[in-house]
């Protein structure tokens, strides 16, 4: 039997993660943050010297990441080298160079496997860019989440402040609107909507009800008795 999948797929801090780890929960299903990997690579990469430029370097970093992703208290940690990164990978400059490494193809297929194992019993919850068009494409129900840059940006001013990081909004509409021009017009793997996903605009909803619409949907499409 083949195992259930939800892929949730959308533009930065459109809510994806948070959805997607709520929908996991709820489920009891596993949860692939896709984007923990080329933020934790991009990270790995700038620690250790090895330039955002060199393909073939980031190809053999990519195939021997020693990453680990850990559950706990109902969050999911990320263990790199043996330390705990999950907070220092979420800042803004982590995400740039996430970007940067996440735009050679041969980089992305040397986390695809990687990605794909993550596919277990009883359901994976799957959040990223391409987790509908490229890794999981034969996923019986996905999601495209999306919101309005100014909503993205209040939304990841709030994250940031409360984690003790310095952020300005109109710094952050700016760099969203940025991470957006270069994410759907890259050659690799383009930021779009699967062709058979639900598009979910959340600028007005809040998580909940978010979160509510996909398990209807799960349910409609009867994953939830898998």
């Amino acid at each position: 039997m083949s195992v259930p999948i939800i892929t949730i797929d959308g533009p930065v801090s459109s809510g994806k993660g948070t959805v997607a780890r709520e929908v996991a929960v709820k489920l009891g299903w596993h949860l692939l943050d896709s984007g923990a990997l080329y933020r934790v690579l991009g990270f790995h990469a700038e620690r250790i010297g090895v330039s955002l430029d060199d393909e073939s370097a980031l190809i053999e970093l990519a195939k021997s990441l020693p990453v680990r992703f850990v559950e706990k208290g109902g969050d999911t940690l990320v263990i790199l080298d043996g330390d705990d990164v999950s907070d220092t990978i979420r800042n803004e400059q982590v995400g740039e160079l996430a970007s940067k490494v996440a735009v050679f193809q041969p980089v992305r297929d040397a986390l695809l496997g990687r990605q794909q194992a993550f596919a277990q019993s009883p359901g994976l919850v799957a959040d990223g860019r391409d987790m509908g068009t490229v890794v999981f494409t034969a996923a019986p129900l996905k999601i495209f989440l999306t919101a309005s840059a100014e909503e993205r940006a209040r939304r990841r001013y709030n994250q940031l402040k409360d984690k003790g990081f310095g952020a300005t909004l109109a710094a952050l509409i700016e760099d969203i609107r940025n991470r957006d021009e270069r994410d759907m017009n890259r050659d690799v793997a383009p930021l779009r909507p699967a062709d058979d996903a639900l598009v979910v605009d959340s600028t007005a909803l809040s998580v909940v009800e978010v979160v509510d619409r996909i398990l209807d949907e799960a349910q409609q499409r009867s994953l939830l008795s898998v």
